[in-house]
């Protein structure tokens, strides 16, 4: 027996709703996975200088190293903290979570770094560090006094996708020394890595929750650690080659 047309139009419609249901229990699935595994990166991106920080302490010295990286990082993390908290932007609180982490490991770094720094160095990141503070003040007495809603989810994800695309782009500076003194000492390689796999997975994550204040600073940051990358392993060969064409000490001075 033949189903009638409006049978079949209740089928299809039923099969639909099912399909759109089974999409987006998809998408909330994976957006949660690359939210879990954005936090995990995340976390190894930010332990990533524990090494140049063990080094700086022994030597009580920061040699050539930058500060910049870790203040701007530091103000990234309390701007996209505050972004992902619930009464700013719903389906967020993963960013919060690494990033309330992300701030208190930089500051230890911050301090780190000003207490072994030279003078004029200290200075400015003294400077730099004062007005991260002052900054992210600012922005939560702006958005929880003079704005609601809609209004404070724009603004404050404004603010941690600019400072975002800032903190991917602090090694520029590091990148230039690279290419300048053909070394990599200077460019850990874990932290060039975790910068390209936390980019990515934030990217994606901002993908599937169609955030645009997650996706594009993240993206840009995925590009930045894959030039971080392909500059290790270039600089890296020279140096190797470089290294590999000394002579041996052992038969200029034999025994």
């Amino acid at each position: 027996m033949n189903l009638s047309h409006c049978t079949r139009a209740v089928l299809v419609s039923h099969y639909q709703k099912f399909c759109d249901k089974t999409m987006n229990k998809m998408q909330d699935t994976a957006h949660s996975v690359f939210g879990i595994f954005g936090n995990v990166t995340a976390l190894f991106l930010f332990l990533a200088p524990m090494i140049t920080f063990w080094r700086i302490i022994k030597s009580k010295s920061t040699e050539q190293f930058s500060g910049i990286p870790y203040v701007m990082t530091l103000l990234n993390c309390l701007l996209s903290f505050w972004y992902g908290l619930p009464f700013v932007s719903k389906h967020n609180l993963l960013v919060s979570t690494i990033n309330g982490t992300g701030a208190g490991i930089e500051i230890i770094y911050v301090l780190i770094f000003i207490v072994y720094a030279p003078k004029k160095e200290r200075t400015k990141i003294l400077g730099l560090f004062a007005f991260v503070l002052t900054f992210f003040a600012a922005v939560v007495l702006i958005s929880l006094l003079a704005l609601h809603g809609n209004a404070r989810k724009l603004f404050c994800g404004f603010a941690a996708a600019v400072f975002s695309i800032i903190m991917y782009g602090s090694p520029l500076s590091i990148m230039r020394t690279v290419i300048k003194t053909k070394s990599v000492e200077f460019m850990p390689f874990f932290l060039s890595l975790f910068c390209f796999l936390c980019g990515t997975s934030w990217f994606i994550f901002g993908l599937l929750g169609n955030d645009p204040f997650v996706y594009v600073n993240n993206g840009f940051g995925s590009f930045l650690g894959a030039l971080q990358l392909i500059l290790y392993f270039i600089y890296r060969a020279i140096q190797h080659k470089r290294c590999s064409e000394w002579p041996r000490i052992d038969l200029l001075y034999p025994p």
